[in-house]
């Protein structure tokens, strides 16, 4: 039987109950400033009494929108959030931003994440990937192993209504492009808005689009 919003709600609190129970001060949240991330960390806080209690993670490319950093520092003042910035320092100095998008894309994001986690000792990462966002996705699992740590996903059973049905209905901040004709948020160089009656990630470069498979063999999200 499909579960009702309130029900996919609590399951989702149940899956990050779960995971910071398992690995306490060893794990993460992947945070974009992208709507579905964006309610990882509402029901967080709503699990928490409040409070974001484990570091949250934005892997920085330097290129996102001025609107994403204005909001992930509004955000990080307002929650009180333990913010950890990753970036490919020694990437950004050798690569033409979204001129291999492949390339770019893993050197930028997969590498960040993986010297972040790494660097930080953390043993899982909580990702807000959704069955129905992206065809390369649709055969996750709550919980995910990879070659060293595990990804935690609790929004997979959320659906776009029900990623906004959540904002409405808990008053959540959200990133100010949604409201100027974009549906998915990456960088700047390779998201636009999405295109009238085409999918939710029909505003991103769609070569990256369909390379999203190899990329996430790499770790990509």
């Amino acid at each position: 039987m499909e579960m009702g919003f309130e029900e996919k709600v609590e399951k989702s609190k149940d899956v990050i109950r779960e995971a910071v129970e398992r690995f306490k001060d060893k794990i993460a949240i992947a945070w974009t400033g992208g709507k579905d991330s964006t309610v990882v960390l509402g029901l967080t806080r709503e699990l928490f009494n409040g409070r974001v209690p484990i570091p949250v993670l934005f892997v920085d490319t330097t290129v996102k929108f001025k609107e994403t950093y204005d909001f992930i520092n509004k955000l990080k003042r307002e929650w009180n959030l333990n913010l950890v910035i990753a970036r490919n320092e020694d990437a950004l100095k050798k690569i033409e931003i979204a001129k291999d998008r492949e390339r770019c894309c893993h050197l930028l994001k997969t590498e960040a994440l993986n010297m972040a986690i790494k660097n930080n000792g953390w043993k899982a990462i909580i990702a807000a990937i959704r069955w129905d966002e992206q065809e390369a996705r649709a055969n996750e699992k709550y919980f995910s192993p990879r070659k060293n740590h595990i990804r935690v996903h609790p929004i997979l059973h959320f659906t776009e209504k029900d990623i906004w049905d959540y904002i409405k209905s808990r008053n959540l901040p959200y990133h100010p492009l949604y409201d100027k004709g974009y549906r998915s948020i990456g960088c700047e160089p390779c998201t636009k808005p999405s295109v009238e009656g085409g999918s939710e990630r029909s505003g991103r470069a769609q070569d990256k689009e369909e390379i999203m498979r190899r990329l996430r063999d790499f770790g990509y999200f």
